[in-house]
């Protein structure tokens, strides 16, 4: 158990290692060339940086010990309990609290409602994206019961997309897609998706290849569904309070 331990901070140090040197050497050629910032100025990127890569370390050594084998744990739970409609019930829950915690979401609607000088507020854009994972979840767990193919939800989602996007305020156009990315920030792609491998996997007949799998993709797409329909919401009351002037 302690040498795995071992093994697995080895790979996970090599992994960032991997990720912060090359930013790192970009910063100091850019520093020799180009910046020329003072001591005291690169001193202080380089602590920040040294700060991240121990951050990004703990919580990527925190997911390979803990988070996956937990959310995976949880779904073969679920998967032997059975019943679609008290999959869908948890998914919709545990997609919810998920999100809510995402730090990522948490960043884009903060700046949303920055650079709209609050005319977007951030809780109507982390509720949105928060629901549209949640059902995204929901749906993702339900077919994994009922072994619904994933092109059912996928293509049908993506045609929504194409209509309600000429309904929405276009400021929620470009919201909506970023939201979709951040939506499947870390704890997405490790809990929930952990999540599904573990329901498949413990589901009679399901492939986790093919049932578990794609989850993901359903969480990239409902926020961008939800986020637009913020946007026609929000275009519909304008139009009430111009009709009503």
């Amino acid at each position: 158990m302690i040498a795995g331990l071992m093994g697995q901070i080895g790979e996970v140090a090599r992994s960032v290692a991997f990720a912060v040197t090359p930013l790192i050497a970009f910063f100091v050629v850019f520093q020799l060339l180009f910046l020329r910032l003072p001591r005291s100025e690169v001193a202080r990127v380089l602590r920040g940086t040294a700060v991240a890569a121990a951050g990004l370390f703990l919580f990527l050594l925190g997911v390979g010990v803990g988070f996956l084998p937990f959310g995976r744990v949880i779904g073969e739970s679920l998967g032997k309990l059975g019943g679609g409609e008290l999959l869908f019930a948890l998914g919709l829950l545990l997609g919810f609290v998920t999100t809510w915690g995402e730090p990522a979401v948490r960043i884009l609607a903060t700046e949303i409602e920055e650079a709209t000088t609050g005319s977007i507020r951030a809780v109507w854009v982390l509720h949105a994206i928060c629901l549209g994972v949640a059902l995204a979840t929901g749906f993702g767990l339900l077919r994994i019961a009922y072994d619904i193919p994933i092109l059912w939800l996928l293509l049908p989602g993506y045609l929504v997309v194409l209509a309600i996007m000429w309904a929405t305020a276009s400021e929620f156009v470009a919201v909506a897609v970023d939201a979709g990315g951040v939506a499947t920030g870390p704890l997405a792609n490790t809990f929930l998706l952990a999540l599904a491998l573990g329901t498949a996997s413990a589901a009679g007949g399901r492939d986790p290849l093919v049932h578990g799998l794609g989850l993901v993709s359903l969480i990239a797409l409902a926020p961008v569904i939800s986020v637009m329909a913020l946007g026609a919401l929000v275009r519909w009351k304008e139009r009430q309070k111009e009709v009503q002037t």
